[in-house]
This record gives structure tokens, C-alpha cells and sequence, in this order.
């Protein structure tokens, strides 16, 4: 999996990418090698917001789209929180895939295995 970290009107710090990609090694085993990761960070400029700390994430996989999003008052705790969120996603979207798959399996084994009537 490509990771690509960037940093919105933030510099990212090499603690920071070697941070994300440790975290994000879990999911990373779970989708192709195809797949490509793009983590941003930035922090909100409100005041009133104790959680300034913003992280998102986004997946593009083979068909499909996974993004998550987090706020926390450290950037590290909004890194953890995305990657739990995003590979809870990752989880689901393997398990729909599975179950269409096998759906399918069982399908094509019913028509192929049905008696046929001579006439």
C-alpha cells in the first residue's frame, strides 16, 4: 500500500510519517498492494474548539472509496482514532466482498448441480 502523508498549513515532521506508517501497517495487510493511502493533517483555527487536532484519511481501493475523519487535542491521538475508524471499514468492506463472493459460489453450485429433465 502507498502511504502519502501531507500536511495542510502544518510541516509534517519525519516522527509523524514513521507514526503513520506504523499504525497504518495493520490495514495495510489487509488491502492490495494497488491500494494507495492519503493521510492529511491540519489544525482548526477555533478558539472554542479544544479538539483542533484534525486528521483524515482517505483509501482509494479498487472500486471503492473509505474515508475517515478525526479531532482530538493531540495529533497522534487523531492519527489512532482515523486508523481504528478506517480499518474498522476495511474490516466490513472485506466481509460484504466475502459474502457476495460466496453467495455467488453457492448460486452457480445450485444451477450446476440441479437435475436436468430429459424429454
Amino acid at each position: 500500500m502507498q502511504i502519502q502523508v501531507k500536511g495542510r498549513n502544518i510541516p509534517v515532521s519525519d516522527e509523524l510519517r514513521i507514526h503513520v506508517e506504523r499504525r497504518f501497517a495493520k490495514v495495510s495487510r489487509q488491502v492490495a498492494d494497488l491500494a494507495r493511502l492519503e493521510v492529511e493533517i491540519f489544525e482548526e483555527r477555533n478558539p472554542a474548539n479544544p479538539d483542533c487536532e484534525v486528521a483524515e484519511a482517505t483509501l482509494y481501493l479498487k472500486g471503492v472509496t473509505l474515508r475517515a475523519r478525526d479531532a482530538s487535542g493531540d495529533m497522534v491521538h487523531s492519527i489512532n482514532l482515523v486508523c481504528e475508524e478506517l480499518s474498522v471499514q476495511v474490516k466490513r468492506h472485506r466481509d460484504k466482498r466475502r459474502r457476495r463472493r460466496e453467495a455467488r459460489s453457492a448460486r452457480a453450485a445450485r444451477v450446476t448441480g440441479a437435475p436436468t429433465t430429459a424429454t
